[in-house]
């Protein structure tokens, strides 16, 4: 049995309370009907027992106060009204995913699991359909199925009828009804439709954040002085919140309860676990390890089908080089000479330096341009690689979590790929214009300050997206950020004496590029840029090494945010 007492739930702390003092029981092996007018409470009242909002009060499940919301969520588990899955996986690819999340378990009793799952709640020849392509019965039938991955003992269902033609909402109820009779599960549904709750065991009634009825339908239909179910809102309409309190109240404590407790009695309470079916005790959780190689290997899949995100990225990683050669195309001859040593007499030596003193200049600003170029496009494809990776499936990543996901691995499964996909970007950036435009200098030390710059930039916006829920804001902070990198590094616009090193250890446009530069020293392309008396610049170490400390600072961001709850 599943039971609150004097809950009292608020949507943030210090807030005023939207569910005030609500006390509540579902009996163990029935289907309960949660019903109320809208915006009445029912979703927050579920939620505040999940503790997904910040509650007050007394949750029990099989008769012991649970001490933490991680102790309860080993056996209950919570369907949202939409089903949460990536779009681009198939029906038995969510369900696989999910098993090797939340269950340690070998490879063959997972698939006899998949197929249990997908047999029980009916999507057994939708099993290789892509999720983006389900209707919405299937959708809600997907989302049961996931819940059911870890066999909780109670599952708290939100509206997964809403909104779907009578045929589909049979369709659920039946799996619903399925899930209380056969597996003696304990199922909490919130329903809008009325007409349905004779197929439920108990009906509970909230009205304006206060629990007012829990029993049987034909005792409410009493308790209200009602012949249907479907005049109950008009009938609360007609009196404040206390005067149902006071009436719900005299019931549970007066002369009545016997009677209305002996009808609230149903044969789902007693229904032993039938069909052979035994209830599995709470579930071992696979590794952090293993959770992260499944997580890898989710996004891997993800990424190669989501065509429209992998062109983008490729067309990014492989034309904004290309974007850097062509602007260097007109400068190259320039480039070129400025390495030759001339020759001939008096006059012509004279003649030379002058030409180089112009070429110098010239090719200085050309050289300091196109290395803080590649610097801004790497920026670029950073806000790109990250802005939107964590705050784009928050809601997804706040309900595996409470289904056994441990926010470590998924914060490592993020880290990894996004600054790998940052390093690589700025490795290729290097090799691609080094060999077109023949800038000299080491290419161990260029390689790794770009490399750091894609990876520090990629996993800073990572960070931004894992302390929001919002993915369009996410974006727009990152693209903030990378807008600003370039005047405030004081290579394009000089910047107040006052405020140099006040912002530029927060740059990494001018870290990477002065460290790329700087791996020129032995040329002349460093002397020419040296004559624009740029002051004091990084060495390609001390470069990589501030970047590295950009890395670390978004990957405390991104492990932080992924800590605390953010449901969108």
């Amino acid at each position: 049995m599943l039971a609150c007492r004097n809950l009292t739930v608020r949507p943030r702390l210090g807030a005023a309370p939207l569910v005030h003092g609500a006390t509540a029981c579902f009996p163990t092996g029935g289907l309960h009907a949660l019903i109320g007018p809208s915006g009445c409470g029912k979703t927050t009242l579920l939620k505040g027992i999940l503790d997904i909002l910040p509650s007050e009060g007394e949750v029990s499940l099989h008769g012991r106060v649970m001490a933490s919301r991680e102790e309860l969520l080993r056996e209950v588990a919570f369907a949202p009204q939409f089903s949460i899955a990536h779009a681009k996986l198939t029906v038995a690819e969510a369900v696989s995913c999910a098993l090797r999340l939340y269950q340690k378990q070998d490879q063959s009793s997972l698939v006899a699991r998949n197929a249990e799952l997908l047999q029980l709640v009916g999507l057994s020849e939708r099993a290789n359909t892509v999720v983006e392509k389900l209707s919405g019965g299937q959708l809600r039938r997907l989302g049961l199925a996931l819940e059911l991955t870890t066999d909780p003992t109670c599952l708290l269902c939100d509206e997964v009828t809403s909104g779907l033609d009578p045929r589909s909402e049979d369709q659920i109820l039946a799996v619903l009804r399925a899930l209380a009779d056969q597996k003696a599960k304990t199922v909490v549904c919130v329903i809008h439709n009325l007409a349905k709750l004779a197929q439920f065991n108990t009906v509970t009634v909230v009205f304006e954040g206060a629990v007012v009825w829990q029993g049987p339908l034909g005792a409410m239909l009493a308790h209200f002085v009602i012949a249907d179910a479907l005049e109950l809102y008009d009938r609360l309409s007609e009196q404040p919140r206390a005067h149902w309190q006071e009436r719900w109240a005299a019931v549970v404590t007066g002369t009545e309860n016997a009677k209305l407790m002996a009808k609230r009695a149903t044969p789902a309470v007693a229904v032993p676990a039938a069909h052979g079916h035994t209830q599995r005790g709470p579930c071992e959780r696979p590794s952090a390890l293993s959770q992260l190689r499944t997580l890898l290997a989710r996004r891997w899949r993800l990424l190669v089908r989501d065509r429209g995100y992998l062109l983008l990225t490729v067309a990014i990683t492989f034309g904004f080089p290309c974007l850097v050669v062509i602007f260097a195309l007109g400068g190259l001859p320039q480039m070129k000479g400025l390495a030759l040593e001339s020759t001939g007499g008096f006059l012509e030596t004279l003649q030379a330096r002058a030409a180089y003193r112009q070429a110098s200049a010239e090719t200085a600003t050309l050289v300091s341009g196109l290395i803080i170029f590649q610097v801004i496009l790497l920026s670029l494809m950073g806000s790109n690689n990250g802005a939107r990776e964590i705050a784009a499936e928050r809601a997804l990543y706040e309900k595996e979590r409470m289904s056994g996901l441990r926010p470590t691995a998924y914060a490592w499964s993020k880290l990894l790929y996004t600054a790998l996909l940052g390093a690589a970007q700025g490795a290729w950036m290097t090799i691609f214009v080094k060999l077109l435009c023949e800038f000299p200098g080491g290419w161990g030390a260029q390689l790794a300050v770009l490399s750091a710059t894609g990876a520090s930039m990629s996993v800073v916006c990572l960070g931004i997206s894992a302390m929001l829920s919002s993915p369009d804001k996410a974006s727009l902070l990152s693209i903030y950020l990378v807008g600003f990198q370039l005047p405030l590094s004081g290579v394009v616009l000089a910047l107040p004496a006052a405020l140099v090193w006040a912002v530029r250890p927060f740059i990494a446009t001018y870290w990477g590029w002065s460290g790329y530069l700087m791996a020129m020293t032995d040329s002349r392309f460093y002397d020419a840029v040296a004559t624009l008396d740029k002051g004091w610049l990084a060495p390609p170490l001390a470069a990589v090494g501030v970047l590295g400390a950009h890395f670390l600072i978004g990957a405390v961001l991104v492990f932080w945010g992924c800590q605390k709850k953010c449901w969108p």
